[in-house]
């Protein structure tokens, strides 16, 4: 069973480093080491067998992400996505803007005034980011699943990096850049308006954040417009280097292609979409966002 840290002991703490190197270590030799090892392969996502759920625990426990791939195909029933949460504690979602009336967003092309302009409902790239990073402090995003109903004839990749990796990787090259990123007002999302009216207000908070439970949390997107980045020159240079880390030939990031009938939870990791090319049937992936943590991680 896993227990959970308090602040005071948590390894993100920077004035704990001898429970950091304890974490690191573990962290290294417990991580996987190519996209395989995160897979389970389960018969019915809405009623896990206790192995299959304990496959899928193990691996988010030490990636923060599992890929299931199951027997159901293109069943396009949303209640897969909602009960396979339930599961592991995720029953808080995310109302957010472009999400169906049950809180479960259909990702795919849609040029309605609602999803119009909104790069996740086109067929273009998306750069790294982790979910909800402009929600406010009291709605950020902890856990998520996102189940692929039709893939796209061609594209629609994601990556993968474990966001506790990101943090050991930058921490490793300079720990005073995991200090920048963890100001309150580290980064900002601008005010959203639609026809010169406010629909969201500008959020500013941190890059990483310890939870109250000594667990990690990160908050980031790698936009290039409609960003604002706390301006002093150690957050500019630990931009830059998280970036350049993100950008580079990481071992520890994981690219995967999501078949129908196959899917994603995780601790809200850091994730990248490839543009893609529509098949016949569209590309079709349901995405459900939670304020919950999943539930033994």
């Amino acid at each position: 069973m896993t227990t959970s840290p308090n602040q005071e002991s948590s390894p993100y703490a920077l004035d704990q480093p001898t429970a950091y190197a304890r974490w690191r270590e573990t962290k290294l030799a417990t991580h996987p080491s190519q996209v395989e090892e995160l897979i389970v392969e389960v018969s019915d996502p809405r009623r896990f067998s206790p192995a299959e759920h304990q496959a899928i625990l193990d691996r988010c426990r030490r990636a923060n992400m599992a890929i299931y791939v199951s027997k159901l195909g293109d069943n396009p029933d949303k209640e897969i996505v909602r009960q396979l949460g339930a599961q592991f504690g995720l029953h808080h979602l995310d109302h957010n803007t472009g999400a169906d009336e049950d809180a479960i967003t259909s990702i795919k092309i849609q040029n309605d005034e609602i999803h119009a302009g909104y790069i996740p409902y086109t067929n273009r790239p998306i750069a790294w980011h982790t979910d909800g990073y402009y929600n406010p402090p009291d709605r950020q995003i902890h856990g998520m699943v996102l189940h692929c109903v039709h893939p796209a004839a061609t594209g629609g990749d994601n990556d993968l990096l474990d966001h506790e990796m990101a943090y050991l990787l930058l921490r490793d090259r300079n720990p005073d850049y995991v200090q920048a990123l963890m100001h309150p007002e580290a980064m900002t999302i601008p005010a959203n308006q639609v026809d010169g009216v406010e629909t969201r207000p500008a959020q500013a908070g941190p890059v990483f954040a310890v939870r109250p439970d000594g667990r990690l949390h990160m908050r980031y997107t790698d936009r290039k417009r409609n960003i604002v980045w706390r301006d002093d020159p150690l957050t500019r240079e630990a931009v830059s280097t998280l970036k350049e880390l993100l950008d580079g030939d990481l071992s520890q990031r994981f690219q995967a292609r999501l078949k129908a009938g196959w899917g994603l939870i995780c601790n809200n990791v850091l994730h990248t979409r490839s543009g893609f090319n529509e098949g016949d049937p569209p590309r079709l992936l349901y995405r459900a966002r939670y304020y919950d943590r999943l539930a033994g991680t």
